[in-house]
């Protein structure tokens, strides 16, 4: 099946099929309120977006994420999906990406799996987004790059949706994806606070992403900002959306992911070194999050790495 551009400069209506896995195609928009596209039987490519302005809701089986600015949002195919602009927002500013996804993403991406394939990695911070916007720049001027000649530097006039078809625009595209990826989960390391969060309770997940193997508790975190351990509590569930152990055991969880991508270190001293005392519990929780114990998590990791 031939794809091409033309019929791609606006935005998919609601049933539209997604682009067919094969071929990368690139794109970026900014839709008014009431613009949301449905797939009952999901796509047969991943879907990458990131948000560069105002706030969109996507649904992945029964996950779903709002996304703001510096939001990437990933959805792996063959689950239904569905996303548009948030209700009540003004407008979705947001870059997207149909493409079959290189098997060594999947380890950069598992940490920020919410369930049914929906990976949220957030946030972005603000000294790496000027590079990301400009890889999402550089992958819409190189999808049209025919190997003639050298790749142009940008893309020409307005055009918004660039369809790479030969293989020479697709791995270049596939590297700026790929830059895009690396940036984002490389750099976001903890769940971003909610507007407006009281300062004490943003000082508390400083503390608890700045060492999440120490032995912090309720008690010692409410200490450090000067709260009773009870009104810190309340506090950081209201307004993070999760006990402070719950978040505790994220952040652990997190570094658990990383130590066995990129170390040698046994199971037991990954858990260790996570802040888990007990192998067992570590091992049962683990796998309740990423859905494969920890050694079959590395595994896995080095299989699609290599």
């Amino acid at each position: 099946m031939t794809v091409s551009a033309d019929g791609l400069s606006e935005a998919a209506a609601s049933d539209d099929p997604a682009p067919p896995p094969g071929v990368v195609v690139v794109g970026r928009f900014d839709q008014p309120p009431g613009y949301g596209v449905n797939r009952p039987r999901g796509a047969d490519s991943w879907l990458f977006t990131w948000t560069t302005g105002g706030q969109g809701r996507l649904r992945h089986g029964g996950a779903e994420a709002r996304a703001g600015a510096g939001d990437l949002v990933v959805l792996a195919p063959g689950v239904p999906h569905g996303y548009g602009v948030e209700p009540g927002a003004r407008h979705w500013e947001f870059w997207w990406v149909h493409c079959q996804a290189r098997p060594s993403w999947r380890s950069w991406l598992r940490p920020y799996g919410t369930g049914d394939g929906l990976y949220v990695v957030t946030p972005t911070p603000d000294a790496v987004r000027g590079r990301v916007e400009a890889a999402f720049l550089r992958m819409l001027a190189d999808a049209r790059w025919t190997g003639a000649e050298a790749p142009p530097d940008r893309a020409p006039g307005d055009e918004s949706v660039a369809v790479a078809h030969g293989s020479a625009a697709r791995e270049l595209a596939l590297c700026s994806l790929e830059e895009v990826v690396l940036l984002t989960a490389g750099s976001a390391r903890t769940p971003q606070s909610r507007p407006g969060a009281d300062a004490r309770v943003r000082r508390a997940q400083a503390l608890i992403t700045a060492d999440p193997a120490a032995p912090h508790t309720v008690r010692s975190l409410a200490g450090h900002v000067a709260l009773s351990p009870s009104r810190f509590a309340h506090l950081f569930t209201q307004q993070i959306g999760q006990s402070p152990m719950r978040a505790l055991r994220e952040a652990r969880l997190r570094h658990a992911a990383r130590l066995l991508e990129s170390t040698d270190l046994s199971v037991e001293r990954v858990a260790a070194a996570s802040g888990f005392a007990s192998p067992f519990h570590f091992n049962r929780v683990f796998r309740e999050r990423y859905g494969l114990p920890p050694g079959a998590y590395r595994v896995t990791g080095s299989m699609v790495g290599g």
